[in-house]
Formats: C-alpha cells, sequence, structure tokens
C-alpha cells in the first residue's frame, strides 16, 4: 500500500464487482451496502484512513450507512461509513478482519466517514482521493 500525503492513495486490487443492471456510465446510482464491491471500497477507505490518521490504533467500517457508484473511468464509490478503534495496534500489521472492535469505555471511538474511491479494475488500481472523517 503506497500513500501520497497530499491526495490518494494507490493499491492493488483485481476484481470486477457485481453492479445492478441499472447502473449507467455518468450517473451516480444507490447500490445496496451489502454488496461486495461497496464492501471491498469501504476497507480501500479505512486502509486510507488509517494510513493518514496518527491513532495508535487502527480502525475497522462498522456499518456502511450510505453507498452510490458512477461508472467514469472505472467505478467511482461515494460511501458514508461508520468506522470504529479496533483492539490491534498499528505497529502489529493485523488484517483487519481479525481485529476485534475495541471494548474498553475510555478507548472506544466512533467516527462517521465520507469516502470516495476509485476502482480502475483493468489497470488493477484503487485511488481514494476523498477519506473524510470526524
Amino acid at each position: 500500500l503506497m500513500c501520497s500525503a497530499l491526495t490518494f492513495c494507490v493499491v492493488s486490487a483485481s476484481y470486477g464487482p457485481p453492479l445492478p443492471s441499472t447502473v449507467k456510465p455518468g450517473f451516480p446510482v444507490p447500490v445496496n451496502t451489502n454488496n461486495p464491491g461497496v464492501r471491498k471500497a469501504a476497507r480501500f477507505g479505512v486502509y486510507r484512513y488509517n494510513n493518514s490518521s496518527n491513532d495508535l490504533f487502527l480502525f475497522k467500517e462498522s456499518q456502511i450507512k450510505k453507498a452510490m457508484v458512477q461508472i467514469v473511468r472505472g467505478l467511482k464509490y461515494m460511501l458514508h461509513v461508520e468506522i470504529r478503534r479496533t483492539v490491534c495496534e498499528k505497529r502489529e500489521h493485523s488484517s483487519l478482519d481479525s481485529c476485534h472492535f475495541q471494548r474498553k469505555k475510555n478507548l472506544e471511538q466512533m467516527l462517521r466517514c465520507y469516502f470516495e474511491v476509485w476502482i480502475m479494475p483493468w489497470l488493477e488500481k484503487v485511488y481514494v482521493p476523498v477519506a473524510r472523517c470526524h
């Protein structure tokens, strides 16, 4: 995972997520938050957040609240995601799948994020130009 401090992350992605047949080029449309492509895009947003945060612990998506997708030289996902602090420390380089959410009251933290994730499967590239959390 390589990240530019200024604008975006570039990571490998070799998949073509299934999309509804109603998706037309250029127009953002709502997509089910359980769609495998949406879930993968949310994880890329979380990677971007974790790489730019100074937190000692990794965060992981806890709920995808809203998802839109637009076909623009690839797939551009616009996601509203809640992320929560896990028990995994960044220096452990743990797989997020095996990280459980923090249970200690003084360490629990939830953030609301907006991620834009642009996937170009034919180039095996993913850009995350927008990752805003509060």
